[in-house]
């Protein structure tokens, strides 16, 4: 059985269906919108230092990758969980200090370690005193 939501909040997405009479053939929230246009523009601005060219698959594929990439993004994004703390929490998980996995090495060198014998400790042992009665 489900329960029906009792923010009314909720119950309404902020998504632009396109012009008054011709809508769009899919629902995207605004900040979809946003996202995508980051998401696209970084795209090619990694293909262009690469020296990838500007032609028509490169293209079409850029824009599939933006597709999918939004996507991906706004799975992880919602009313209880914005854009801002999803990119905070990324960048405080990379950011994160890490334990340190260099493997460290020590050596011991038995000329350098002095081989005392112990001397006897002054502290009188339990129960014995130094004085005789």
């Amino acid at each position: 059985m489900r329960l029906p939501v009792d923010d009314e909040i909720y119950n309404v997405n902020a998504v632009w269906l396109g012009p008054p009479g011709r809508t769009l053939p899919f629902r995207a929230r605004y900040v979809a919108y946003a996202v995508g246009a980051v998401v696209f523009v970084l795209l090619q601005g990694i293909e262009r230092r690469l020296g990838i060219g500007l032609g028509f698959f490169v293209l079409a594929y850029s824009l599939l990758a933006t597709a999918a990439i939004t996507r991906g993004v706004l799975m992880l994004v919602d009313h209880d969980r914005p854009v801002s703390s999803a990119l905070r929490t990324l960048t405080n998980e990379i950011s994160a200090p890490r334990r340190d996995r260099r493997v460290r090495c020590a050596t011991f060198r038995p000329a350098r370690v002095r081989a005392v014998p112990s001397r006897p400790s002054r502290v009188p042992r339990h129960g014995r005193t130094g004085s005789s009665a």
